[in-house]
């Protein structure tokens, strides 16, 4: 594999960008790599700057489920941006767009349209605090919400990576506001709500947390969150920037049946392009200005481009078949994995959602942060490091998910696992 151009960009990079990237992960730090950097995408390919062809199952980190560059989605892209990229002001797109979000959500009753799943986040929780008129916020160890300071405490993703969960430049003052507990540990819930009972404005949880690798809800848990929330007056506000519509279409949520106040949503809602949402109950949405006295704003919110692509993007999801589709081929690659786990006596552990899923190389059912650190960094680095050489584009961190899409094909999926052969043959 050739990477002599990647390399002469990087030494570019280093001198006029942090890290010579703009999202720490991409940095290939934690796999002992450089970065390739990428040309172009289509379909289930991407092509780096040397015109090395790798499978992707990064897929832009999950907005990506239709494949790169699908026809319907770059055509609307394309006939919308000849009559502007952003207006600044209201267009019917938006409209759509909310009007296919809040079928797919029957919970939210009112949606708001932002630019990230950061913004999305960080807005649900101002939300929240200033219709409880409380400040503290419980979330959950390794659970990555974006990095918005009151989130960045004990937070999984890039910051599980490094190893560094708390980040520099978060005020005290602020941090002292954010509590935290196990994940699927209903017992820690419990106990930051009962020694401070009227201090929780929200609890925020991802529908399946996928930045700290994939991990499942245990059976009741999220169930059980929302009695605690509703006995001390607190939100539930439900992440499903990841979660949304690689699960199914309508998330976790619709699985596991559970009826959030407040919805975060990003990622496939945009089709690729940066696109991020929160909607809930409607008199709690009310409270945003200009209908109430919570501000939030954004320029590029609703921009037309963004919003076809997620208008595309939602109805190609809801044709027949699309989701069974999807599980089959998530089905074959990460059961042809375990296979040759086995045959290989390489201790590992996967845990699967919908059309995600993550390799823990550890012997233990991974149920929180704790047992998702207990993987073995060196063993998935090797892994990682092989796979790439044999044409197979992973996500470079043992915390995030692999990202499975209709482009996917059957050949796909018999050269991926050719790889993995050659992967776990040599660990």
């Amino acid at each position: 594999m050739k990477s002599k151009k990647s390399a002469q960009i990087l030494k570019r990079a280093l001198k006029l960008i942090p890290g010579g990237v703009n999202s720490p992960v991409r940095a290939f730090k934690a796999v002992g790599g450089k970065p390739l950097f990428i040309s172009k995408a289509k379909g289930s390919k991407i092509y780096d700057a040397d015109g090395n062809c790798f499978i992707d199952y990064i897929g832009s980190w999950g907005p990506m489920i239709l494949g790169h560059a699908h026809p319907r989605v770059i055509s609307a892209i394309k006939k919308t941006a000849d009559k502007s990229t952003s207006f600044g002001a209201p267009s019917e797109l938006e409209v759509t767009l909310a009007e296919l979000t809040l079928k797919a959500f029957p919970s939210m009753d009112m949606v708001r349209f932002v630019s990230s799943g950061t913004e999305a986040t960080m807005s649900a929780i101002r939300l929240a605090r200033a219709y409880t008129k409380r400040d503290g916020i419980l979330k959950f160890d390794g659970c990555y919400h974006g990095h918005a300071d009151s989130l960045l405490v004990k937070a999984g993703s890039g910051a599980a990576t490094f190893g560094v969960p708390d980040s520099p430049g978060v005020p005290a003052d602020l941090a002292k506001h954010t509590f935290n507990a196990a994940y699927n540990d209903i017992s820690s819930v419990k106990a930051v709500f009962e020694a401070n009972p009227s201090d929780i404005a929200a609890v925020i949880v991802e529908g399946v947390p996928g930045n700290m690798g994939v991990v499942l809800p245990k059976e009741g848990f999220l169930e059980s969150l929302k009695k605690l929330c509703e006995t001390y007056g607190a939100l539930l506000i439900m992440d499903e920037v990841m979660s949304g519509f690689r699960l199914c279409y309508g998330g976790a949520q619709k699985i596991h049946k559970i009826n959030p106040d407040i919805t975060c949503l990003g990622k496939v809602i945009g089709g690729g392009l940066p696109v991020g949402a929160f909607g809930g109950k409607r008199q709690i949405m009310e409270m945003l200005s200009p209908s109430g006295p919570v501000y939030q704003a954004g320029t590029l919110s609703g921009n037309p481009v963004a919003m076809v692509a997620g208008i595309e993007t939602l109805k190609l999801l809801q044709k027949k078949g699309t989701y069974e589709k999807l599980y089959v081929t998530t089905d074959s690659l990460y059961k042809g994995i375990l296979g040759i786990a086995k045959r290989h006596s390489v201790p590992c552990h996967i845990s699967v959602a919908g059309a995600m899923f993550t390799v823990f190389f550890t012997e233990n059912i991974v149920h929180n942060y704790s047992d998702a650190r207990t993987s073995d960094l060196a063993k998935f680095s090797k892994y990682f490091t092989t796979m790439l050489k044999n044409g197979v584009y992973l996500p470079p961190s043992q915390f995030e998910a692999v990202f499975v899409s209709l482009a996917h094909s059957k050949d796909d999926i018999s050269k991926t696992l050719e790889a993995v052969e050659k992967s776990f043959k040599s660990l």
